[in-house]
């Protein structure tokens, strides 16, 4: 393709200029969807080869596929339309011979969204230009599902046995009769205890497998005329060969897979072939979500934006501040009926805090570039959104304006935000424990304790252990969402806390020893957790070695060691196997 250059010494006509503007971009897009794809398509060959490494790698190269693609395009377009390159008539004709040429396509949703992170970065674009950019909807239903179904047979075992049977590894199950027969005897039990105990008539399952970490999962639903239930299949990999672990079979469970705690599916999948589908067996999760979940999160961060200004339209609700302690860091408020929150930084950090902007942008970051394994939030970074000031409460926005300049501008009647996280809401630990009786309290505050650890186990320090900084999510798990102190445990350095020498020491306002900025004593967490008093022995009982030097050290050995943890998102009494040992 012939480049255009900005010293050409006559001008192009407009239409050629547009034109090879949209080729450019969708050249590039072209070149993002061969270079994705041909990073998730080593996810089957890192399970069977137990590359667990390997597909960390790979988790990391993917989340730069597209910031690099779209630069690609953006050097490309700079040389070659000089000035013109901010023109909006321009890009009203490029964005009509873009979508001549991608509209026919299977994955038009992505490449909408990829012309619109490009011109949208050409215009220095604030808030929405609809004549330059994509503003439509969601995509159209696909032709046809990408999955297979299997009919109902003399038993479940026998149609379970077919049905992994045909899942296309090249590694040998261990069992795959033992497995077959746990599966199904699982399936048969929950149809029995549902209210209709309609039986089965058939299972349907997508073709292409999800993979994340160390495992593989088979997703699909048990047909019945009752209604339709989830079936989640979770296979894992070791050095004997295959076998399925846990069978999931209620919304609930086969949501907390899908988490926008956890990490990003690798899926070789045409979306529109799957997500219709996991959004049918997934209700309560939003279209933008599962995008995400599968690895789409730029697409998936289109559809929030396109999902809260819908909302902003149909219900005339106004921005208010977020229920729960007001953020020394932040200024978080939320929609009433919306369950997203967002964090705008502030200009100022109260004491003790002493991290800066630059800092707090670059713990997101690593949050986003981390594994999740469910116990942090997905948080999506926006920038140049438009607001009109109305659609703030008045406390709200005298807050904004007073605390947060460097990020919001007013303009009129237009409040501009430059930089804000979306992340969706939970509730805050410690407005769930107040509200909630002793048993549910109890049962966060343990959840709590083993979130520390699941973080802690994939190189995750908090920093902040305090509960306001902790919520609760839909399905009762403990998350942790506030990451302005968030660090690498190997990052740090536990210790324990010295013992006084004397009287003066003992009774000192302030430590007598020397304290280095990476330090932590695990000791003084208790002090400083905000447990009720009633809950805080539970919370020793079961947890108490987060609150020694030595867990900590260990878990810090095991990091250097290169051992990658075990975690599944289901419990170990989920498991057909429970007590096997871990990988």
């Amino acid at each position: 393709m012939e480049a255009f250059r900005s010293s050409d010494p006559e001008p192009r006509p407009e239409t050629d200029l547009a034109r090879w503007a949209a080729e450019t971009i969708r050249a590039s897009f072209d070149a993002y969807l061969h270079a994705f794809r041909a990073v998730t398509r080593r996810a089957r060959r890192r399970f069977e080869a137990c590359d667990w490494h390997g597909g960390q790698e790979d988790a990391l190269e993917r989340l730069s596929v597209w910031p690099d693609h779209v630069q690609a395009a953006l050097v490309a377009l700079g040389d070659g339309l000089g000035p013109r390159g901010a023109d909006p008539a321009l890009w009203a004709a490029a964005k009509a011979c873009f979508e001549a040429e991608v509209r026919d396509r299977l994955e038009v949703e992505l490449a909408e969204t990829f012309y619109n992170s490009v011109s949208r970065r050409m215009l220095d674009t604030v808030g929405v230009l609809p004549g330059c950019e994509f503003v439509g909807g969601y995509p159209p239903a696909p032709g046809h599902v990408d999955s297979r179904t299997y009919p109902r047979q003399a038993t479940t075992e026998q149609l379970v046995r077919e049905l992994l049977a045909d899942q296309p590894f090249d590694v040998a199950w261990q069992d795959l009769e033992g497995d077959a027969r746990l599966a199904a005897a699982e399936i048969d039990a929950h149809l029995r205890s549902l209210e209709d105990e309609a039986p089965l008539e058939s299972v349907e399952v997508l073709r292409p497998i999800f993979f994340r970490n160390k495992g593989a999962y088979v997703v699909g639903r048990i047909r019945r005329e009752g209604g339709d239930v989830p079936l989640v299949l979770s296979i894992l990999n070791d050095a004997q060969g295959l076998w399925l672990d846990a069978v999931l079979l209620t919304p609930t469970d086969a949501s907390v897979v899908f988490s926008f705690t956890r990490s990003y599916f690798h899926v070789d999948a045409i979306p529109g072939e799957v997500v219709p589908f996991l959004t049918a067996l997934l209700p309560q999760k939003r279209t933008s979500e599962i995008y995400a979940a599968i690895g789409f999160n730029k697409h998936g961060k289109t559809l929030l934006y396109r999902e809260i200004m819908h909302h902003l339209a149909s219900t005339g609700e106004r921005f208010l501040p977020a229920r729960g302690d007001r953020g020394m860091v932040m200024v978080v408020f939320t929609l009433p009926s919306l369950d997203v929150v967002f964090k705008v930084i502030r200009d100022r950090f109260a004491f003790p805090k002493s991290t800066s902007r630059a800092e707090v942008m670059q713990k997101y970051q690593l949050v986003f570039r981390h594994d999740r394994a469910g116990r942090l939030v997905d948080a999506q970074e926006f920038e140049h959104l438009a607001f009109a000031r109305d659609q703030f409460a008045p406390e709200l926005l005298a807050e904004l304006e007073s605390d947060a300049g460097a990020a919001v501008e007013a303009h009129g009647e237009r409040l501009v935000v430059q930089h804000l996280y979306a992340e969706r809401r939970v509730e805050p630990l410690n407005l769930f424990i107040r509200a909630h009786d002793e048993w549910t309290a109890r049962q966060a505050v343990l959840d709590y304790g083993q979130s520390i650890k699941d973080l802690a186990a994939t190189n995750t320090f908090p920093g902040d252990l305090l509960l306001k900084n902790f919520g609760v999510t839909r399905s009762g798990r403990v998350v942790f969402y506030d990451y302005d102190e968030l660090s690498l445990v190997t990052d740090c350095r536990f210790r324990e806390l010295p013992r006084a020498r004397d009287d003066a020491e003992e009774t000192a306002g302030e430590a007598w020893f020397y304290v280095a900025e990476n330090d932590v004593f695990p000791e003084e967490f208790l002090r400083f957790l905000g447990l009720p008093e009633r809950l805080r022995d539970a919370f020793v009982a079961q947890h108490g070695e987060v609150l020694t030097a030595s867990f900590w050290r260990a878990m810090q050995e095991r990091h250097l060691a290169g051992r990658i943890a075990d975690i599944f998102p289901y419990r170990e009494s989920q498991r057909l196997r429970q007590g096997k040992p871990p990988l």
